[in-house]
């Protein structure tokens, strides 16, 4: 079965090729980021509960300062770490403060999602793209041949059948991984705002 799928793919017309080389593209990059998201998340859930251990244990300055130097993906460490360096004393210029670098890090948890959405979004009529190719090829096979005998018609069929097998392919593991890891970002925002809150109370105090 593989062999002749990958025959099939070898005789396929230059258009349906094309759409496939696009299609195995957007999955390839794809497996990339849900990968990299995969580790991104986790690795950052790592680092925020060491900072918020240490913080919840006594919130001393100099000793959450030296955690941070070796955390660099938790957002709550980030905004915190940024937010100090900046040794503003003004409650309102520290609350820009803490909502500037809170933008940033929720830029940095759905950096990528974007691309999921759009494989999950795109691929599939990419595919029938190239179904609709195999149907119109079939039928050229039929009007040459004069004949709509299973040999004339298979080919094209194929085609059209292995571009909406690749087209799904493509989008359903996009299409779950994005939902996945968008829910996952928007908690660490939930958590994150709520964090700027204490944060402003505990600069407010060490700036007074």
């Amino acid at each position: 079965m593989q062999n002749t799928a990958i025959q099939l793919i070898l005789q396929a017309g230059y258009i349906v090729k094309g759409v496939l080389i696009l299609l195995l593209f957007f999955s390839i990059v794809s497996w990339a980021i849900i990968f990299y998201k995969y580790r991104y998340f986790s690795k950052a859930n790592r680092e925020t509960d060491i900072f918020l251990r240490t913080y919840r244990a006594g919130r001393d300055t100099k000793g959450l300062l030296h955690v941070t130097k070796t955390i660099d993906l938790s957002p709550l460490a980030n905004i915190f770490k940024f937010t100090f360096s900046e040794t503003v004393s003004d409650r309102a210029e520290i609350k820009r403060s803490l909502r500037r670098y809170g933008a940033l890090e929720s830029a940095k948890l759905e950096k990528y999602l974007s691309f999921l959405a759009t494989t999950g979004s795109t691929t599939p009529f990419i595919g029938l793209f190239g179904t609709v190719w195999g149907i119109m090829n079939a039928f050229r096979g039929i009007g040459a041949a004069g004949s709509a005998s299973l040999a004339v018609v298979a080919p094209g069929i194929a085609e059209a059948l292995i571009t909406t097998a690749a087209g799904l392919a493509a989008a359903i593991p996009a299409v779950i991984a994005y939902n996945y890891y968008l829910s996952r970002a928007r908690q660490m925002i939930i958590e994150m705002e709520d964090f700027s809150e204490e944060l402003l109370d505990f600069f407010s105090k060490e700036a007074g």
